[in-house]
Formats: structure tokens, C-alpha cells, sequence
């Protein structure tokens, strides 16, 4: 059965997500939307951290989830960046709780 946090984007009226590699339960980026990357490391870090780790205006001026979005998507090089901090985040809370 689907992990809902991983990968709910395969649900389909009830039905269980296919079979997924070992690539992809181990991808923590895998069914994750920029927008859920985005509220995950705003809850974590905050607009004021986020702006100071990684330089960019939507984070430090007015910072809004919308704004980012915008930003994130027409900018290869700053979204790289935010979902490099977002697995690093994830693997370094998976880390601990073992």
C-alpha cells in the first residue's frame, strides 16, 4: 500500500499505488510538490532563515508561499537549490530518528 506522505499523487478512485523501485522509496523527493517542499522547510526554518541560506528576493522580501512558487518555477538554478536544502533537511530528521 501507498505511503500517503510519499505518494499520493498515484491514488486513482481507491487504488493502491503501483509497485515503486527502490530508486524511488529512496528518492525523498518523489511525490513531493515544490509547493509541499516549500511549507515543509518554511515550518522548519522560517522565511528569515530561508532568506539568509539561500539569497533570493521571494524569500526575503514580502516572502509568500504563492510568490515562491512563481519564482521557483521560472528559475532552475534557485528551485536546485531549495530541493538540495529540502533532501538535506529530510535525510538529516530521518538520520536522527534511527
Amino acid at each position: 500500500m501507498c505511503n500517503q506522505a510519499l505518494c499520493c499523487s498515484f491514488s486513482v478512485k481507491g487504488q493502491d499505488c503501483p509497485d515503486m523501485t527502490d530508486r524511488q522509496t529512496h528518492d525523498l523527493l518523489h511525490g513531493v510538490t515544490l509547493e509541499q517542499i516549500i511549507n515543509y522547510l518554511v515550518d522548519c526554518y522560517g522565511w528569515k532563515k530561508l532568506g539568509q541560506w539561500i539569497k533570493i528576493k521571494c524569500f526575503n522580501d514580502n516572502p509568500t508561499v504563492n510568490s515562491s512558487l512563481k519564482f521557483l518555477r521560472r528559475t532552475p538554478w534557485a528551485r536546485s537549490k531549495v530541493e538540495a536544502l529540502y533532501v538535506t533537511t529530510r535525510k538529516n530528521k530521518l538520520q536522527r530518528a534511527e
